[in-house]
């Protein structure tokens, strides 16, 4: 259906996250981690460039998740046999949500690794 207006747009984009969040267990999990590092760039009072990488790395995961779900949904939706072709297009969505979440580790390591060693050793931890 197309939306006959922008605030039509909204709704339907905010219905779909939803679906999303309801159905799909790896974007729930995927939400649960963000919480967790949104709460640990709080707690180490990142600075807000390294906060603004991670909300994006974190956001980039969640996206190729719901692209990930959308095209599968589309994909049983076209054929409910097996097709080498369904298969593919299933596998490298997949493995795009698998180099989202590779990055996003990553840049958690990169960006949290020093801060919690020291504050796992009892050092100061600086912004």
């Amino acid at each position: 259906m197309k939306a006959r207006n922008l605030g039509e747009s909204f709704r339907f984009a905010a219905t779909g996250i939803v679906q999303a969040f309801r159905s799909e267990r790896n974007i729930r999990i995927h939400l649960a981690a963000a919480v967790v590092v949104a709460a640990l760039s709080c707690a180490l009072g990142l600075p807000r460039l390294e906060a603004a990488v991670v909300v994006l790395a974190t956001a980039v995961v969640i996206v190729a998740e719901m692209v990930n779900t959308a095209l599968e949904h589309f994909v049983d939706m076209v054929t409910q046999e097996y097709h080498p072709l369904a298969a593919k297009v299933k596998n490298i969505a997949a493995g795009a949500v698998l180099v989202a979440a590779v990055g996003a580790a990553i840049i958690g390591i990169v960006i949290f690794g020093p801060r919690l060693a020291l504050a796992i050793s009892g050092g100061e931890v600086k912004p």
